[in-house]
C-alpha cells in the first residue's frame, strides 16, 4: 500500500502535469486570448463552484462572508494572472512561457519576505539571483522582437499569482475551490466585452471547454491536496514538471523547437527552484507545514 508521503508526491506530479496542458489547449484553440479566456473562464467556475458545494456544507454566501476582501482580493489577483498567461502563450513560444512561470516559488519566498516578514533561507536568496540570470537568458532572445511582449505577459503572470500565494499563506482559512471559482467568474466577465464569441470556430469552445471544465481545475485541486501529505519542500519539487511537460507537449504537437537559448536558461531555473525549495530538508514545526500547505496550491492564472 502507498504510503502517505508517496501520495502527496503523485498528486503533486500528477497536478503539475495537468496544469502543463493549459499552452496546449491554448494553442489548440488557436483564437484570441480574450474569447479563450471567456470560453475558459465559465467552464472552470461551473467545474470550480460544484466542487466547492460538494466539499463544503454551508452554503456559498456562508462561506464568502468569512473572508470577503481576501476572497475578492485571490479573485482579481488569480483572474488577472489567468489572463496574462493566456496573453502570453498567444504572443510568444510556449518554452519560453512555461520557463518563465518555473520561477514562481522562488518569487513567491521573495514576497513572502517583504509581505509576511518571513526570513529567506540564504540558499534561497542564491536562487533568487540564478533565476533572475535565467529569465535574462529567456527573454534576452526576444528583446527587438514582438515575442518580447509574449515574455512580458508570462512575467506579469507570475507576479500575480505570486501575490495571491501571499494571500494564501496570510488567510489559510478561505475555501480554496470557491476562491479559484470566483477568480474564474472574474475572468470570464473581464473578458466577456471583448470576446468574439460569434466569429469563434468550434475549436475555441472545445480545447477552451475542456481546459476549463476538466484538466485545469483537476490539476489545481489536485496539486493543492498534495501539502496534507508530504513536506511542502517535497511538494514543491513538482512544479518544475509543468515547464518540462508543456515545452514537451509543444513540442510533440507543434513541431516548436526551444531555442538553445531558451533550454539554458531553462535549466537555470529549474535549477535554482529545486535548490531553493528542496535542497533545505530540516524538519520543520508542524504549524510550519499547516502554514505552507495554503502557500502551494496553484490557485493561478
Amino acid at each position: 500500500m502507498i504510503d502517505d508521503r508517496r501520495r502527496g508526491w503523485a498528486l503533486a506530479a500528477f497536478g503539475m502535469l495537468m496544469v502543463s496542458t493549459d499552452s496546449l489547449f491554448i494553442r489548440a484553440a488557436d483564437f484570441d486570448a480574450w474569447t479563450i479566456a471567456f470560453v475558459f473562464g465559465v467552464a472552470s467556475t461551473i467545474t470550480l463552484t460544484t466542487v466547492a458545494l460538494v466539499t463544503s456544507p454551508d452554503p456559498l454566501r456562508v462561506m464568502a462572508r468569512r473572508s470577503p476582501m481576501p476572497l475578492l482580493l485571490v479573485a482579481v489577483l488569480a483572474s488577472t494572472s489567468q489572463l496574462a498567461f493566456t496573453g502570453a502563450v498567444n504572443n510568444t513560444a510556449v518554452s519560453n512561457v512555461v520557463v518563465i512561470v518555473a520561477a514562481t516559488p522562488v518569487l513567491a519566498a521573495v514576497l513572502a519576505r517583504v509581505a509576511l516578514g518571513e526570513r529567506t533561507e540564504p540558499r534561497v536568496i542564491v536562487a533568487i539571483v540564478a533565476v533572475i540570470a535565467g529569465i535574462g537568458l529567456v527573454v534576452s532572445g526576444s528583446l527587438g522582437q514582438p515575442t518580447i511582449d509574449g515574455d512580458l505577459l508570462a512575467v506579469l503572470a507570475i507576479v500575480l499569482f505570486s501575490c495571491s500565494v501571499i494571500v494564501w499563506r496570510r488567510h489559510p482559512e478561505l475555501n480554496r475551490p470557491l476562491a479559484l471559482a470566483a477568480s474564474s467568474a472574474v475572468m470570464a466577465v473581464v473578458a466577456l466585452p471583448m470576446a468574439s464569441l460569434d466569429d469563434a470556430p468550434w475549436r475555441v469552445f472545445v480545447a477552451a471547454g475542456a481546459m476549463g471544465l476538466a484538466f485545469n481545475p483537476i490539476g489545481r485541486m489536485s496539486y493543492s491536496t498534495a501539502p496534507k501529505y508530504a513536506p511542502a519542500a517535497e511538494v514543491a519539487l513538482f512544479a518544475p514538471v509543468e515547464t518540462v511537460a508543456a515545452t514537451a507537449w509543444a513540442w510533440i504537437f507543434f513541431a516548436e523547437r526551444p531555442s538553445t537559448r531558451t533550454v539554458v536558461g531553462g535549466a537555470i531555473v529549474i535549477g535554482a527552484v529545486l535548490f531553493g525549495t528542496v535542497g533545505n530538508r530540516r524538519p520543520r514545526a508542524t504549524a510550519e507545514v499547516v502554514s505552507a500547505c495554503a502557500t502551494d496550491g496553484r490557485s493561478t492564472r
